[in-house]
């Protein structure tokens, strides 16, 4: 790929591939695309992904579903319930064609898809969508990444309507520009390259569905269950029963006084056991609230969403941040292994179980540290609570990792959309 000089005021991407140097097409909307089809009103409650004739695509799939191509062959796409051919016959969908979601409650509002994969399948476009197709042969894939560029949602911006429920009409997208290379093979080239990445994404996003799977069924099998004295699956060499004991045996609550809210790093407790993190305004604050110092290696909660799994254990990077005791830090004694120890509470049978008797089933009341220390937890001897702990560890570093190269693909790919499109 070439990188074109900033000082160059044409109508060219700021990155494109080698070969190409005129300058892209740019038109009113309306005339590169029309609006040939009228689409359906059907809610969910009238879709099933079982059998059917015709398949629908809902507005809320093509927001959060779908990535800017529809491929009828492997997407999940559902059928109308007991949909007759002949009722939507002037409604189906073609390949190329291009479906936005009409509303959302962001700015994800004008999202579409790129229809693909069409052969012999019935595909129609459901509630709250609008179908245009292109009046002119374009490129497979390049319309619907260039859509979805910011590049072009930009101008959907200036141009949506509503408030709690933002809306964009056939109207303001007649209103748009659309620009694109007038050189077929450039189109080409663009929307497989796309159309590639989204494959390795898709790719890393499926191995990473497999490992959370992989350690949702070893931590039902690792752990007794309810009543139980020994787990369905535990490492050779190890057979006596789990022994019943308290938190408080194996935590101590630290209380170092640190700064006040008007200076402190602050931190928080993510919920759904999402980790430890720095606060965004980290420096602001009142200046009569106090906060304490937090270390590496000491396990957090929050006090107000204990029921929401707001559990951690603070990494090397942040100690000395510091958190108010809405958000307690505790010291691990000896006996127990802190990776174990954060596996065993993020369960949902030990959190949502005892934050719900110690609370009375009232969500906002705070779980302190004095009930936690009496929640009752089951433990194996220490050298199987390693065991466990490192194994979790070893899941849950290759779980990040995965996690990280999907951000980073993701990250590389925002990068492409903003400079390989005008």
């Amino acid at each position: 790929m070439a990188k074109i000089d900033d000082s160059v005021k044409k109508k060219v991407p700021e990155l494109r591939f080698k070969g190409f140097t005129d300058e892209w097409e740019q038109r009113k909307f309306d005339e590169c695309f029309n609006f040939p089809v009228s689409t359906n009103s059907l809610s969910r409650a009238l879709l099933n992904y079982d059998e059917g004739d015709i398949k629908s695509v809902h507005y809320g799939d093509i927001l959060i579903k779908y990535p800017a191509i529809l491929n009828i062959k492997n997407d999940k796409i559902p059928y109308i319930t007991g949909g007759k051919l002949e009722k939507y016959k002037s409604s189906l969908l073609e390949n190329g064609d291009l479906i936005f979601a009409d509303a959302a409650e962001d700015e994800t509002v004008g999202k579409a898809v790129e229809v693909n994969g069409l052969t012999e399948e019935n595909l129609v476009a459901g509630l709250h969508t609008i179908v245009a197709r292109s009046k002119d042969k374009k490129a497979e894939f390049f319309l619907g990444y260039y859509i979805n560029s910011n590049t072009y949602h930009r101008q959907l911006l200036r141009l949506i309507q509503g408030s709690k429920v933002s809306s964009i009409s056939k109207g303001n997208l007649q209103k748009t520009l659309v620009s694109f290379p007038k050189d077929f093979e450039e189109q080409q080239k663009i929307g497989s390259f796309f159309k590639k990445i989204d494959e390795t994404i898709a790719l890393h996003q499926h191995k990473l569905d497999l490992l959370k799977e992989q350690k949702k069924g070893y931590l039902q099998k690792m752990f007794p269950k309810n009543g139980e004295k020994v787990p369905e699956l535990r490492f050779a060499g190890f057979a006596d029963d789990w022994e019943e004991r308290k938190v408080g045996n194996f935590l101590s609550e630290s209380k170092i006084k640190g700064s006040d809210g008007s200076v402190s790093k602050k931190l928080t407790v993510k919920l759904w056991r999402k980790g430890i993190v720095p606060k965004e305004e980290i420096y602001r604050g009142s200046s009569a609230t106090q906060y304490y110092i937090r270390l590496a290696g000491q396990f957090m909660y929050g006090k107000l969403d204990f029921l929401n799994q707001a559990f951690g254990i603070l990494p090397n990077e942040l100690d000395g941040y510091e958190s108010t005791l809405d958000s307690p830090a505790f010291d691990f004694k000896d006996g127990i292994n802190p990776n174990f120890f954060l596996e065993y509470v993020c369960q949902e049978n030990f959190y949502k179980y005892q934050g719900n008797i110690a609370n009375g089933s009232r969500k906002a009341k705070r779980i302190h540290a004095d009930t936690f220390f009496d929640m009752p937890i089951t433990i194996p001897s220490f050298e199987e609570q390693e065991k466990i702990g490192n194994f979790f560890k070893k899941l849950d570093d290759a779980i990040a990792l995965h996690q990280r190269k999907l951000d980073l693909l993701k990250e590389q790919k925002k990068g492409f959309l903003q400079k390989m499109f005008v």
